[in-house]
């Protein structure tokens, strides 16, 4: 059963998500302190060995007019490390647009409260940006193309 992985990849820290075997949900699986990128590549490799990960998204954070500001081409940069490092492995960036702002505004709406969504927002984040791409791809799970 191979999954999809996705991650939000913010300033401070990382959330995770992956899909389910039918490529139909996105589960959140955790948010970890970015503490350097062989610590990431560590855990990637861990929830990957864990949830058999065929693919994996990372959200793009592009700017509203679609250009690539900072965050965008940090994640740019960390998608090609994985690339180099994960042979076999497919990764795509998947434009995250006010994906954690959606994500901060489902927090308040269920009055979760602001020392908690710091928690959580970032796989919340990535469970948002994981649906998205399973929208747009449906049957990908299922393809048996890498």
């Amino acid at each position: 059963m191979n999954r999809t992985l996705a991650f939000d990849i913010g300033e401070k820290r990382t959330g995770a998500a992956i899909s389910d075997g039918l490529g139909i949900t996105a589960q959140p699986v955790g948010v970890r302190e970015r503490t350097g990128y062989k610590s990431e590549l560590r855990w990637v490799r861990e929830l990957m060995d864990e949830y058999e990960i065929e693919r994996i998204i990372i959200g793009h954070p592009v700017n509203m007019d679609g250009s690539s500001g900072k965050m965008a081409q940090m994640c740019e940069k960390i998608a090609e490390k994985l690339k180099k490092d994960l042979t076999g492995i497919e990764i795509a960036l998947w434009d995250e647009r006010l994906t954690t702002a959606g994500a901060e505004r489902t927090l308040i709406m269920a009055n979760v409260s602001r020392k908690k969504r710091k928690k959580v927002v970032d796989q919340l984040a990535a469970q948002l940006i994981l649906s998205s791409w399973l929208d747009a791809n449906p049957g990908q799970l299922h393809r048996g193309e890498k």
